[in-house]
């Protein structure tokens, strides 16, 4: 090469350099740069003009540009993480913090937004009534022209479940995978609203533009299948969000989880890490899903001669596939109960994630045609939920499904917390119909989707993020994932365990929680979507522990008299036959409170119901320490 000549650099996508290849022709020499022409020479990703001794000031700014991205055209972060301020990028947890279900998280830079999944929950035992259980829409709304898109994970409910109502909001363009797209698609056309959304398939590796900012996808490996993770570059930084991943070497029909990606990420500069903290409690590594398997082919071969039932999750394709290839090997038909089965089934099989021959499935109409050992039904249910199909089999309320010592049946699922009494009291009564049950703490018959403590430290030594904020999780999840980051030589200020609501700001150098906006839990029952809240569910509360009781009075306007009443009602609070002197010694007690209120000529009514109301709550608690709900009502004629 000649001596004057600039050396040949080629740059991949990731703006590292590309060895030269071998040229057995010399190169073409190059002219000689003009007089006031510079030489340049290849840094990183852009050209630097040679330093000079005199230097204007346009050349000054053009020397401290940033790096650039060669595919999103965004500023790179610093890998060295200097100590430059930079465009504050603003994250804030609207969701999926300090809780366990409806993960909503918005990433705000300068005038743009954009939002990481928009998950449900569903109801605790003290919700009375409530169906689901949404994120808290109010900062979103307030700030709906600032929004470029929302990005999904993957597709199970506390990540998508909420998307529909938010959509209705704010209509803004959606980026998912093929399968999550797939998913998404059927609830939109639930709600009435597939035609007016944005729906947007995106693969790994692939980059989204959202203003400023920029959404790289990343695969991983969870229990369901096209689940990413997420490399957010920002001015500030690049910020990782794993979204829920494990790590699987030996996945069901899908590849690996991209480890060489992250490593990349880390080597250029991480300025944080947002990682999932379910398993944060969980010693070791997860096990992979074909563990399951194995356990399905030895449980399929012991259950010979019975028909056999399985109860999993729903979004379980990879689990669902296993099924399916016990059932071929082992001459058996399949029939699938449940609504959320059959269409989470159903999506697979047309996207072609769930490889199903011909003639294998059956509908449950047809169960009866075939004898009972060449019969394996799949139905929702592993977490006892009451209407499922599975409780209803063991309550013998089934219409097509009647559970006989013939049975063998296969839980395949942990019990989420909370759920272990719903999930005993249905194994007891499968028990009791004389079926064979089978459930997680006998044999592998379930793996979790989430990292334990050795991955979650493989993706923080992986990454090398100068902050970290543990999601996903309660929060003894998320205290035991920062103690895991502490035993990696993280600082006490460089890990954040963040509330839903707060506003956890950075400038490319520091990293801290500086304001909060409006957050919490929006309940949907039937189809009133926000309208119970704490009010109300403290009456349905209050009235299904103590009960109710009604006064009613008639008065006549024009003289004040009491025509009729007061007479009592009651209801859940004691059975009136038994109590009778208890409800006579009341009504007399309300008539003298009314009738003094209006000898006093009281005319307000309110006044008067409030009157009535404290004296009956009074005796009531001397006679029986109980409160029940009092209503008392008068109609005037």
């Amino acid at each position: 090469m000649a001596k004057n000549e600039r050396n040949n650099i080629e740059l991949n996508s990731y703006g590292e350099k590309i060895a030269p290849k071998k040229n057995t022709k010399q190169a073409a020499k190059k002219p000689a740069p003009k007089k006031n022409e510079q030489k340049t020479e290849t840094k990183g990703f852009f050209k630097k003009p040679a330093q000079k001794k005199v230097q204007t000031k346009q050349n000054k700014k053009q020397n401290n540009a940033p790096e650039i991205h060669p595919e999103t055209g965004l500023p790179l972060h610093a890998t060295n993480h200097k100590s430059v301020k930079k465009t504050p990028l603003r994250i804030i947890p609207l969701g999926g913090l300090n809780e366990i279900g409806k993960n909503m998280t918005l990433f705000e830079c300068a005038n743009d937004m954009f939002i990481v999944d928009c998950g449900l929950a569903f109801p605790d035992s003290d919700m009375p009534g409530v169906d689901i259980v949404l994120p808290d829409f109010t900062y979103v709304e307030q700030n709906a022209d600032k929004i470029r898109g929302i990005v999904i994970t993957h597709g199970h409910e506390d990540h998508i479940g909420g998307l529909a109502y938010l959509l209705k909001k704010v209509n803004v363009p959606v980026y998912a995978t093929r399968l999550t797209i797939g998913l998404i698609e059927g609830k939109l056309k639930e709600h009435g609203i597939l035609n007016s959304a944005k729906l947007n398939v995106v693969t790994p590796r692939q980059t989204v533009k959202m203003g400023c900012m920029a959404v790289e996808f990343i695969r991983v490996n969870h229990s369901i299948p096209d689940a990413v993770a997420l490399a957010i570059h920002t001015p500030a930084g690049i910020v990782v969000h794993t979204g829920d991943f494990k790590v699987d070497y030996t996945p069901i029909e899908s590849e690996i989880i991209d480890l060489a990606r992250f490593g990349e990420l880390g080597n250029r500069g991480v300025l944080a890490l947002m990682a999932d903290s379910t398993n944060a409690e969980r010693r070791g590594h997860t096990a992979s899903e074909r563990t399951v398997g194995q356990s399905f082919e030895r449980l399929f071969d012991t259950a010979e001669g019975k028909r056999i039932i399985i109860a999993t999750f729903s979004s379980n394709i990879h689990r669902v596939q296993q099924i399916v290839n016990n059932a071929v090997r082992c001459g058996r038909k399949i029939a699938v109960f449940g609504r959320s089965m059959l269409n989470v089934i159903s999506t697979a099989m047309e996207l072609g994630y769930l490889k199903v021959p011909e003639g294998l499935f059956i509908d449950m109409n047809e169960i009866n045609r075939f004898p009972a050992e060449k019969i394996v039904l799949i139905t929702t249910g592993s977490q006892g939920e009451p209407m499922s199909a599975l409780s209803r089999m063991a309550m013998n309320e089934h219409r097509s499904v009647t559970i006989t010592p013939m049975d063998f049946i296969i839980i395949s699922a942990t019990p989420i917390p909370g759920n272990e009494k719903l999930v005993t009291k249905v194994v007891n009564e499968l028990m009791k119909s004389g079926a064979e049950v089978i459930y997680e703490s006998m044999y592998d018959v379930h793996v979790s989707g989430h990292a334990c403590q050795e991955e979650l430290k493989l993706m923080l030594s992986l990454t090398k993020p100068r902050f970290f904020i543990p999601v996903h999780g309660e929060y003894k999840h998320l205290k035991k994932h920062a103690g895991l980051a502490y035993s990696l030589g993280f600082e006490q200020d460089s890990v954040i365990i963040g509330n839903i609501g707060n506003v956890i700001e950075t400038d490319g150098t520091k990293m801290a929680i500086t304001g909060q906006v409006p957050a919490g839990r929006v309940f949907v029952d039937g189809l009133g979507v926000g309208d119970v809240g704490s009010i109300v569910l403290r009456d349905r509360k209050h009235l299904s522990e103590d009960g109710l009781i009604i006064a009613v009075a008639t008065i006549e306007a024009e003289s004040g008299a009491i025509l009729a009443g007061p007479d009592i009602v009651s209801r859940g609070f004691v059975y009136v036959r038994e109590s009778e002197e208890l409800i006579e010694s009341s009504k007399a007690l309300l008539m003298k409170t009314l009738q003094g209120c209006l000898d006093s000529n009281m005319r307000d009514w309110n006044s008067i119901k409030g009157k009535m109301k404290d004296a009956l709550s009074d005796y009531i608690y001397m006679k029986t320490k109980r409160k029940p709900m009092i209503l008392p009502i008068i109609m005037e004629i």
